[in-house]
């Protein structure tokens, strides 16, 4: 295709974040909502025209700039549907901040802007050092969005996201320079098909995994998260929440995975291990949590290591609902902040104790509430069903105590959401205040719908999201069969089978 639709949906936020610094409060509103707009519709003619029994890369563009750092883009299936994560939701959080941010609007929506310009960079980047400038300059705008926008200790939470996320990168810049003089390329597509070697693979994957696992964010290094969430206005806490936490794990899909398959085997009970504690331990900790923003967060952790589990389960299964677990968490995830948000607007309070009794004052909202809420749950025929299902069944063919620990944390999470609900919808209504808040607005009605349908329509018809992506997940399969760890559920399945049958098995089970 010879028009350069990636470098056009780069081009049009990145010129408007510019033009919004010459305008008026309200002439920035509208030149952010209309430049997100666009990207939005270029990003369906992106997914309408991609090609999903043409070539892996499509929408190639190629520049050399100097030496072996190249303007280079490209994506295959998991980057579209990534990148239609990024432009659908950055409508939403300009829409979300129209009213709610009063102070330096220009600056405020030029932010947004420049990070939705680095956000799709990061998914259409095809040369390394052009992902890793992608990568590493998302951290400034939501730096500047929580440190001037934020709450009241947004200076000490924006520094704690800041040098979190940077000194997790440096050790990787350091494996990259590395990795480009070893291959002699920075094409992360001749990369993902280099094969180095096995004793150098594991410094490899731990200086890309120390970026990756803060990223997503892993437990232990999650602790960041849950302050940027609570000090973070209510759109920074949707972008945060829907697309920057899913770079770690595209990183771990474009990186880690296809270029240290034998590291991401021998590494396996590291992963593991501390998913599995994530999943528990963040569970629990959201049970006790007075404030709906770090409830919601410390979800955002325990659902971020099922992407984890599964994409380090090694098999179909587990990396296609990792990665459909990033989609929906992405839209839930996002769809809860917003609702968060809502009523932060009303009441100027997340105490989970101020309220009650919104079934009745809010009726639509309620209802809005409850279906992100089941989505979060994973009822089955919403978003979060199928990248749960997909994930344990992964984590199960690969060790079935990890499927088990998983499918404790689904039970947590069903209660700490209903308990969440159960607390700010139904009961009495606790104060005048409460009593007097108005329902959904027309413009809040043009946030939440969009999520709801997509979040359903994810739910009913998720073969339209695998589509795209399906070939992809086959390619990382085969590259990474040859490391595949044994695991006790594939031990207990050839019990009883012929001694003959067991290659077949392996070979047939992918």
């Amino acid at each position: 295709m010879s028009f350069p639709i990636l470098s056009v949906m780069l081009l049009v936020p990145a010129l408007a974040a510019v033009g919004c610094l010459f305008l008026s409060p309200g002439g920035a509103r509208w030149l952010a909502l209309a430049a997100t707009l666009v990207d939005l519709l270029l990003g369906v003619l992106l997914w309408v025209g991609f090609d999903n029994a043409g070539a892996q890369w499509q929408y190639q563009e190629y520049s050399p700039v100097f030496g072996r750092f190249a303007w280079a883009l490209g994506i295959d299936g998991i980057a579209l549907m990534l990148i239609m994560l990024s432009v659908f939701l950055m409508p939403i959080c300009i829409a979300a901040s129209w009213d709610a941010i009063e102070k330096r609007v220009p600056e405020y929506m030029a932010a947004f802007l420049l990070m939705e310009t680095l956000m799709i960079g990061v998914f259409a980047a095809q040369d390394m050092f052009l992902f890793y400038i992608m990568f590493e300059a998302g951290l400034i705008p939501m730096y500047l969005i929580i440190g001037i926008w934020g709450g009241a200790e947004r200076i000490y939470a924006s520094y704690k996201f800041f040098l979190y996320t940077l000194l997790g990168s440096v050790v990787m810049l350091v494996a990259m320079l590395w990795m480009v003089r070893e291959a002699g390329t920075s094409s992360i597509p001749e990369l993902m098909a280099y094969d180095f070697p096995p004793q150098a693979q594991t410094w490899l994957f731990l200086a890309f995994f120390a970026s990756f696992a803060v990223k997503m964010p892993m437990w232990p290094v999650h602790t960041w998260l849950p302050d940027a969430h609570v000090q973070a206005p209510t759109a920074g806490s949707v972008i945060l929440a829907g697309v920057l936490l899913k770079m770690g794990g595209y990183g771990f899909i474009r990186f880690s995975l296809p270029m240290f398959p034998e590291a991401s085997a021998q590494l396996f009970w590291l992963v593991m291990g501390l998913s599995m504690v994530a999943v528990v331990y963040a569970s629990l900790v959201a049970l006790v949590q007075s404030d709906m923003k770090k409830l919601i967060a410390y979800s955002s952790v325990a659902h971020m290591a099922f992407v984890t589990i599964g994409l380090f389960a090694f098999n179909r299964q587990g990396l296609e609902g990792s990665v459909m677990m990033m989609l929906s968490h992405g839209l839930i995830s996002g769809a809860l902040f917003l609702c968060v948000g809502v009523i932060y607007d009303r009441l100027h309070t997340r105490e989970i104790a101020r309220y009650g009794g919104l079934a009745d004052i809010m009726p639509k909202y309620a209802l809005f509430f409850l279906l992100f809420t089941m989505g979060s749950v994973g009822l089955p025929g919403t978003a979060g069903f199928i990248g749960e299902f997909l994930s344990l069944i992964g984590a199960y063919r690969a060790n079935s105590w990890v499927a088990f620990v998983c499918t404790t944390g689904i039970i947590l999470g069903a209660a700490y959401m209903l308990y969440l609900y159960a607390r700010v919808v139904y009961g009495k209504v606790k104060s005048d205040e409460v009593a007097a808040m108005p329902d959904l607005s027309a413009r809040e009605l043009a946030l939440v719908v969009p999520l709801a349908l997509a979040v359903l329509w994810m739910g009913i018809y998720p073969e339209s999201f695998l589509a795209p992506m399906r070939r992809d997940i086959g390619l990382l399969v085969a590259r990474v069969e040859r490391a595949y760890p044994q695991g006790d559920a594939h031990l207990m399945a050839r019990v009883g089978a012929p001694a003959a049958a067991a290659p077949a098995a392996h070979g047939t089970e992918h």
